[in-house]
């Protein structure tokens, strides 16, 4: 029998950026960031290129258990039509159990409804997971730059995937 867990989905608000640093800073792994590891002083989970209107939340018992980060691509008017996933990321406890596909299929319809044709994003090569997820969600592999990262004393590939909508 599958699990019935089912997250709500909504926009992130202003004061959700405390809960979102901390579930940012706690599920950091060298699987999927290029960054280093989040230290005090933290830097703000919002700034002026990923405002709250960027971000859809999974919540659950009134707790944030994940978020996807939807932005432009680029800043260039002729590439307006493509919406790119910044960020995703799932709390441990509800791994496995359809949050991350959730979000996915979220910032799909969001993308959407702003107006996108496209939406992409990178995926670090050694992130199986991840790119297992994507690919059932209609995601494909449209470029790959090879060795782009050296994480954890191993160089990883940054994969380039894309859907149309």
């Amino acid at each position: 029998m599958s699990d019935p867990y089912v997250p709500r989905i909504r926009a992130a608000l202003p004061d959700d950026e405390e809960e979102l640093a901390r579930l940012d800073r706690v599920t950091w792994s060298p699987l999927h960031s290029v960054m280093p590891r989040p230290r005090p002083p933290y830097r703000p989970f919002f700034d002026e290129r990923h405002a709250p209107e960027d971000h859809l939340v999974a919540e659950s018992e009134r707790r944030i258990v994940g978020y996807v980060r939807l932005a432009l691509a680029t800043a260039l008017a002729c590439n307006a039509h493509v919406r790119q996933i910044q960020g995703l990321a799932v709390a441990d406890e509800v791994r496995g159990r359809g949050v991350g596909r959730a979000l996915i299929r979220a910032a799909v319809g969001e993308a959407r409804r702003r107006g996108a044709r496209r939406l992409t994003l990178r995926v670090l090569g050694h992130n199986t997971p991840a790119r297992k997820l994507y690919e059932s969600e209609g995601f494909v592999v449209e470029g790959v730059l090879p060795e782009e990262f050296f994480l954890d004393g191993a160089y990883v590939d940054d994969v380039l995937m894309g859907r149309g909508l």
